[in-house]
């Protein structure tokens, strides 16, 4: 998927009503699915990473259910 300008000030606007303008999101990008562990914890520490630019940093990636979605977001990033 594209996120155009128009997605983009809708999802903005939308976290902002429902969480508040501190969890404005700077980028927006689509994926089929988040990094999480066989128990179903979200990998917060490697989407912080992806999103920092250190994907050569990533660590262990091995306990993930699907270690593809990684490979997806990385090959997704916004710069």
């Amino acid at each position: 998927h594209k996120v155009t300008d128009t997605m983009t000030k809708e999802i903005v606007k939308q976290v902002r009503a429902d969480i508040g303008p501190h969890a404005s999101p700077d980028k927006i990008q689509f994926t089929p699915g988040l990094p999480k562990t066989r128990s179903g914890k979200i990998m917060r520490r490697i989407l912080r990473k992806i999103a920092e630019g250190q994907t050569d940093s990533l660590g262990d990636i091995s306990t993930l259910s699907d270690p593809a979605v990684v490979e997806s977001l990385v090959a997704g990033r916004i710069e």
